[in-house]
């Protein structure tokens, strides 16, 4: 009569399973943990960015104005441009 093998290695497997569920598990909270400080860091420059830019307007606003209406006027160009241009088949 054969004998019947001991389900070993489902265990085994099943134990490998769980310590690379835990490994990725601690993986993802050390990724979550990095992108949350790259994220504060980039909130930081950007607010540092945006009152540099609050304060030229408030002493230029007349090129402050010119600058918004250029780059307005480029964007508008562009987008009528692609907006009218004849896709090829």
């Amino acid at each position: 009569m054969a004998k019947k093998k001991a389900p070993v290695k489902k265990q085994a497997k099943a134990s490998s399973a769980k310590e690379m569920e835990k490994k990725m598990a601690a993986r993802m909270k050390q990724m979550e943990s990095t992108a949350k400080a790259e994220l504060q860091k980039a909130k930081t420059k950007f607010m540092q960015k945006e009152k540099k830019v609050k304060e030229y307007v408030k002493k230029n606003p007349e090129k402050a104005m010119a600058i918004a209406v250029g780059l307005g006027a480029a964007i508008g160009a562009v987008t009528g441009a692609m907006a009218t241009r004849k896709k090829k088949k």
